[in-house]
């Protein structure tokens, strides 16, 4: 969190911040020297218009393919290969994972941005943080897991164990800070019930869950407080190639800021790449200016969110805020039928009933158009799963003026995520 006095003040830290970057990488990164050269900007910024005006987008796919012609790891190295020391990779779920690599300083850079998310969390030195996360290549909470370390708390790993032995470790170590997925979180308290395990003997006080859109929408997280007895619910967004980007802002539930000082934001119609008026949404484009080693200038995050018009903030601070967080993909919106259908908006909606255990959305082409069906798996508690159908389907018709046919399949049928939930899927008609 930044303390500038005004907007002005934040903006000229970025410049000088910029140039310091574009400077080395003019010098040593092959990826972006290049390109540094052909937009005028290696001699140096006075404001960031010409940043913005002059210098191209950077695409995920432009990385994969730098990737897949220089491999391993590509072109977009700022120094010799020997002075990284961390490996870890995307989630592949948009292809072929990406491989990234960090030197000391740029993961050092990392962990900061992270133990301010703590901070603006309310964590603090007296917390155990408990991390239900597998700890693989993927760069999910490893840097958290090392802020928190940074912080002075106490650094739980739950990798290695089953869910059933995650929550009694939490009981057992009276963790007060869980992070994991929102998914995940609510899984968490699932099985603590069909366990019977009592959450209610838990001394959680924070959630900090992220990984995928979902803390920021107002049912997911009134879930997540009725499964863990009231506890707060923090969202926070990062990306395994950009690092850790956001917290949530500690004056207004569902409002996730933009650590500025570490990273220059834009929001941009997807269509055209211009810039759009704050108020609407777009997609989010980010700079990240601690990541000396393998920074990524202008990257088209594919990130949906709808940027706040006013500023300061109610918290005080200038950074850019994003209404209802992260509110799902670009490349995720599905046009069924004429209707533009977003997973975030979906879930919400699914949400609104505690019965739904687990759900999935199947897409398949019928007579040249996209149509929908949703799965829904009930908690096994629920009476009369054809009355529960019957209410989401009037409830999807509701929100969407869609009907979206919903078939209840029996328990234990779909899938459950520790990272990413992967709910969306084409299928056959």
């Amino acid at each position: 969190m930044n303390s500038f006095p005004d907007r002005s003040a934040l903006t000229a830290t970025q410049c000088e911040r910029l140039n310091t970057l574009i400077r080395q990488l003019s010098a040593s990164n092959p990826f972006y020297a290049p390109r540094i050269e052909s937009a005028g900007l290696a001699d140096g910024l006075t404001t960031l218009s010409p940043f913005f005006e002059r210098l191209p987008f950077t695409t995920k796919a432009e990385i994969a393919e730098d990737q897949r012609a220089h491999p391993p790891y590509g072109t977009n190295l700022t120094f010799p290969i020997a002075h990284y020391t961390r490996f870890h990779q995307t989630s592949g779920t948009s292809g072929h994972p990406l491989r990234w690599l960090d030197t000391t300083e740029s993961w050092n850079w990392m962990v900061g941005n992270w133990v301010e998310v703590l901070k603006a969390s309310g964590v603090t030195r007296e917390d155990r943080l408990f991390f239900a996360f597998s700890f693989g290549p993927f760069l999910g909470f490893w840097t958290a897991f090392e802020a928190g370390v940074r912080h002075g708390c106490l650094c739980l790993p739950g990798g290695g164990l089953s869910t059933a032995g995650r929550l009694r470790a939490i009981l057992e170590n009276e963790v007060t800070v869980l992070c994991c997925t929102p998914t995940y979180a609510i899984r968490l308290g699932e099985v603590a019930m069909e366990e019977g395990i009592e959450l209610r003997e838990s001394r959680v006080r924070i959630v900090i869950a992220a990984g995928e859109p979902g803390a920021s929408i107002p049912a997911v997280r009134q879930r997540l407080e009725t499964l863990w007895n009231g506890a707060t619910i923090k969202d926070h967004h990062g990306m395994t190639e950009i690092g850790p980007v956001t917290y949530e802002c500690p004056a207004q539930q569902g409002v996730l800021h933009i650590l500025e000082e570490e990273f220059i934001p834009e929001v941009i119609d997807p269509k055209t790449g211009e810039h759009i008026p704050l108020g609407e949404k777009g997609e989010l484009v980010l700079t990240n200016l601690g990541r000396m080693g393998s920074p990524l200038l202008r990257y088209r995050t594919g990130d949906l969110v709808q940027a706040e018009a006013t500023a300061p903030c109610l918290c005080g601070c200038y950074d850019m805020a994003l209404r209802g967080g992260i509110l799902g993909r670009v490349d995720d919106m599905a046009v069924v039928r004429g209707v533009n259908l977003y997973p975030s908006a979906v879930e919400a909606a699914l949400r609104e009933f505690p019965e739904v255990a687990e759900y999935r959305v199947e897409l398949f082409l019928e007579r040249a158009m996209w149509e929908a069906r949703i799965l829904v798996e009930a908690q096994p508690s629920v009476a009369s799963p054809e009355i529960l159908r019957e209410e989401i389907e009037t409830t999807l018709r509701a929100t969407f003026n869609l009907r979206i046919p919903v078939s209840m399949v029996a328990a234990g049928t779909l899938p459950r995520f520790e990272l990413k939930a992967k709910r969306w899927v084409r299928v056959e008609g």
